[in-house]
Parts: structure tokens; sequence; C-alpha cells
């Protein structure tokens, strides 16, 4: 699985998340960074909204919902595997 996370320098929702998709221990995936400060199609898509999740498919990619910041890692887990069909 190929999960995409956009993101921004010194954005520290930004950070949480990644680290805590990098502390999951169950869930096996391959983690892409796109930093949106690189193209300014990005940029205008997602400025307001970072952090971003996205699952890469065959077909194109699919947004994942957006959890809280507060999750913690477990349940972070737990829902992604649910929204995930795992």
């Amino acid at each position: 699985m190929h999960l995409i996370l956009y993101t921004k320098p010194g954005c520290h929702l930004c950070e949480g998340l990644q680290k805590k998709l990098k502390q999951m221990q169950d869930l096996k995936f391959e983690l892409e960074i796109r930093d949106i400060t690189t193209s300014e199609e990005w940029f205008e898509i997602f400025q307001l909204e970072i952090p971003v999740l996205y699952q890469k498919l065959p077909q194109g990619e699919r947004i994942i919902p957006r959890f809280s910041p507060r999750i913690s890692v477990v349940q972070l887990e737990k829902n992604l595997k649910k929204y995930l069909s795992f």
C-alpha cells in the first residue's frame, strides 16, 4: 500500500501526523511525503488544508478523511485499517 502525505515545512500538524504514521506497527505501507511548496498546483489546492493524506491506487489517488490531531497512534491505525478495509 502507498500513502501520500501533503505537507509543508514548519507545519506542526503535518509533523505530528507523519510521526504517528511512522510509529504504527501493524499497518504496512510506503509513505510518500509531498511538500506543497514545491508545486504551485499543490500549494493552490492544499495551502489551507494540510496535512492531507491520500491512498495511491492504480486508477489515481483517493483522499483519506482527516483525523483529529489528538488521535493516538493506536486509534489512528485502527481508523486507517477500517477506512482502507483491512
